[in-house]
């Protein structure tokens, strides 16, 4: 438990750090086609779907070929 512990927490670390340095070139994240974006004088909501998904998918895809090399 702490091997696998210590594995995410160095990998959220890694992804943090690559965010950081590559967030503002990236800034078509969150502007996907499918993310809603609603703005009006009183009322503002933001429903990001694509952009879900897709961390979704490529966390998954992460997490898989993480796991595949360590077992």
């Amino acid at each position: 438990m702490s091997k696998t512990l210590i594995l995410l927490g160095t990998i959220l670390i890694i992804m943090g750090l690559v965010l950081w340095l590559v967030g503002p070139r990236v800034d078509w994240f969150g502007r996907l086609p499918g993310d809603v974006r609603i703005d009006k004088p009183e009322f503002k909501f933001f429903a990001p779907f694509t952009t879900m998904l897709l961390l979704s998918v490529l966390l998954s895809l992460v997490l898989w070929l993480v796991r595949r090399f360590f077992e």
